[in-house]
């Protein structure tokens, strides 16, 4: 058995497993441990490394998961490009439940995450300008499309602090800000990626539109699980059809996001 992978993919609410004839790999990361043993099999001809982000019995709200120990396990395992599927909320009537989102744009609005790898031993300053991978964001969106799925390519995605959902006020706001989609999990992922050199893509799941968009009691979080588990079967076979599209050279600059800085870590 050989631990080694090419491409992660780290599975959000309802999504706990990916791959068959995998086999287990425990890994250590100076921040402790991840969510779970990390999965390592194959798609077709890449070597995949899966990770579920709350752990397989959904332990982890989102403020807890330990990111930083999950993207430094996947790198540490080889992999480069990384595929994050997720459950979101929808923050523009046109935009409904059962439409795949790849957005182009991040806003963070946690408060209480680790969200850097370089707190101490010297300032370490990472372009952020655009957070996700443009060659993982235009393999996805076409792929998508190909498959017949209602994909919106590009798009902000505002991620919030949790476990709670926001007020119809918060979600209003967040609307008339212009932004897309609203999840509590994006964030510190995509940033973690970006401070390790990985290219990192988002694919966005709508599965409700979020409470001040709509009238309504406002949404529940089994009915997002409810909605998520529907489509989960989809969402895998998409998945799957991606890293396989997915280029083996990296020809993005994410590769080269830490080119030129000094860093006071050795990543693995």
């Amino acid at each position: 058995m050989v631990n080694r992978a090419d491409i992660g993919v780290i599975g959000g609410s309802g999504l706990y497993s990916l791959l068959e004839d995998a086999h287990e790999v425990d890994v250590t990361t100076p921040y402790g441990p991840p969510s779970d043993t990390i999965s390592v099999g194959r798609i077709g001809g890449r070597s995949v490394a899966f990770i579920p982000r709350h752990g397989r019995g959904h332990t982890y709200p989102p403020h807890r998961i330990p990111y930083r120990a999950n993207m430094w396990a996947l790198r540490s395992l080889g992999v480069r490009q990384v595929l994050a599927p997720s459950a979101v909320g929808s923050l523009r009537p046109e935009i409904g439940p059962g439409a795949l989102v790849i957005p182009d744009q991040l806003v963070d609005r946690t408060q209480s995450r680790e969200q850097t790898y370089y707190d101490a031993g010297g300032a370490v300053h990472v372009s952020f300008s655009d957070p996700y991978c443009p060659t993982g964001r235009a393999t996805a969106a076409t792929t998508a499309r190909d498959t017949g799925w209602d994909t919106v390519d590009g798009g902000t995605l505002v991620v919030i602090e949790g476990p709670r959902f926001s007020t119809r006020a918060e979600s209003q706001w967040y609307a008339g800000a212009g932004w897309s989609i609203i999840g509590m999990t994006g964030h510190p992922e995509a940033v973690l990626a970006r401070e390790l050199a990985l290219c990192y893509t988002t694919l966005a799941l709508v599965t409700d539109h979020d409470a001040g968009v709509e009238a309504g009691e406002g949404v529940t979080h089994e009915e997002v699980l409810a909605f998520f588990a529907a489509n989960v079967e989809r969402m895998r076979t998409l998945v799957s059809q991606v890293v396989e599209a997915l280029p083996e050279e990296r020809p993005c600059p994410c590769g080269n996001a830490l080119d030129g800085i000094k860093l006071p870590i050795d990543l693995p």
